[in-house]
């Protein structure tokens, strides 16, 4: 399949990919009203928080699940934009937050991490059991991970997810923890680590002979947390296992549903093989789409109502697949 050319061009003064990146955090607000929350509860004692957004009183036949980023949560704007363009487009949506991302600490020793694709399909699963004829996944960097993974990985994946998006994707978990190990992207590793120190701290408290939070401050790179902490946590040997099982790199040739990537060639979270070019030429499923600009989770678009490209992109193909 041919490397699909991008219709994405960034406003004046927004190609930048660290402008592209940071700016969304700082200035874009969206509120989505009618969300309406439900705490699905798990077979192994803990629990996951779901937002819904209906577009209409009833159900549509198809349903857009969304899952959300590293240190993220469903109520980000770019998740709640996903929401309001499926619903604009006549699609039910459900975003979910990862294991202790809603705002309440989950009950386990347990997380999430960018392998969980039990988690993911616990949702699937509820939600078909909702009456749902197709599923489409949409995913934001870690969630787009997360979601091509299941898609690629997991032979019990229902029938119905039909199929997959992801904007803005490590593909390669060692080339992109490396990538924010440099000196450029500084600022983006203290905010992550500074998010789940909170995190680590809680589990500390709650489950003391499995998790300490002595010395945390030390910890400059995720090698370092996801060997002290992702690792054994959650069955790896260390981070570099973690890692190679948990990049969706190694499963995207294993597709078999209309699968789409977005990573824009700017993005300074990325390493050189998150952007599989050779792969997607020769995939029957595999779409891969490489803006120039785009950043990490940007995708800019000046709007009155602050919709942006990369949800109306996810929407289109969609549709597109939908027919």
């Amino acid at each position: 399949m041919p490397l699909l050319t991008s219709s994405y061009r960034p406003p004046r003064g927004f190609a930048n990919g660290y402008v592209q990146s940071i700016y969304p955090t700082l200035f874009r607000n969206l509120d989505l009203p009618g969300l309406k929350r439900e705490r699905l509860e798990l077979d192994d004692g803990d629990f996951l928080d779901l937002d819904w957004s209906l577009c209409r009183e009833g159900r549509t036949s198809s349903l857009v699940i969304v899952s959300h980023g590293l240190e993220g949560h469903s109520r980000r704007p770019y998740v709640l934009g996903t929401l309001r363009q499926a619903n604009r487009e006549g699609l039910d949506a459900l975003a979910w937050n990862f294991r202790s991302c809603s705002g309440e600490p989950n009950r386990l020793p347990r997380m999430y991490h960018s392998g969980a694709t039990d988690d993911l399909h616990r949702v699937v699963c509820h939600a078909l059991q909702q009456g749902y004829q197709r599923v489409h996944l949409v995913g934001f960097s870690m969630g787009g991970n997360l979601s091509l993974l299941y898609a690629g990985r997991d032979a019990h994946m229902p029938q119905a997810v039909a199929s997959v998006s992801g904007f803005s994707v490590p593909c390669d978990l060692k080339g992109s923890a490396n990538q924010l190990a440099g000196r450029r992207n500084r600022i983006f590793m203290w905010r992550f680590l500074r998010d789940l120190r909170v995190k680590v701290e809680q589990k500390a408290q709650r489950f003391p002979d499995r998790v300490s939070a002595d010395g945390y401050p030390q910890i400059r790179t995720f090698r370092q947390f996801d060997d002290r902490y992702t690792a054994p946590l959650h069955g790896f040997k260390d981070a570099l296992d973690y890692w190679q099982q948990s990049s969706c790199l190694s499963y995207l040739s294993q597709l078999k549903i209309p699968a789409l990537l977005v990573n824009a060639d700017n993005d300074p979270f990325l390493s050189a093989a998150c952007y599989p070019r050779a792969m997607a030429r020769q995939h029957d499923y595999l779409h891969l789409e490489v803006p120039d600009s785009g950043g990490h989770v940007g995708f800019i678009e000046r709007s009155t109502d602050q919709t942006y490209w990369m949800e109306k992109r996810a929407l289109a193909f969609v549709k597109q697949v939908d027919g």
